[in-house]
């Protein structure tokens, strides 16, 4: 029996930038709330993205952990922020629930590392398809 070892790709927090652009908006009383999201990002959101799946620690004191294999991932949705230097991400299952990953640093490349690895689980098992079960 062979037993594939797990390879981190990424691992970390939000982009610094997302709170440093969030903080110079809570000068102003409208850009308050926002610049409470930042902080509360910067201090209990992490993500660790792996070769055998996406794994994100959040909620209030980082007590909310979700999980998800790639073979359970349907489509990989992204939209740039900060000047494009991070952006925002969902992954959208099968089932039709949602992971949104908030302000991922280089998300670019993890976006193209998560929709080569569920490429990779699909040729691995054929019964797995990216319109269902």
């Amino acid at each position: 029996m062979i037993k594939s070892s797990e390879k981190i790709f990424f691992e970390g927090a939000p982009a610094k930038e997302d709170l440093l652009l969030n903080l110079l908006a809570g000068i102003t009383l409208i850009g308050l709330p926002f610049t409470f999201g930042a902080l509360a990002r910067a201090l209990w959101l992490r993500f660790r993205i792996t070769n055998k799946r996406v794994s994100v620690t959040g909620g209030w004191l980082g007590k909310d952990k979700s999980q998800i294999a790639y073979s359970q991932i349907k489509e990989v949705r992204s939209i740039p922020r900060g000047l494009g230097s991070y952006g925002d991400m969902v992954l959208v299952m099968k089932d039709g629930a949602r992971l949104e990953m908030r302000s991922m640093p280089n998300f670019r490349k993890v976006e193209e590392f998560i929709n080569d690895q569920v490429n990779q689980t699909i040729s691995r098992n054929p019964s797995i398809t990216s319109s269902g079960f």
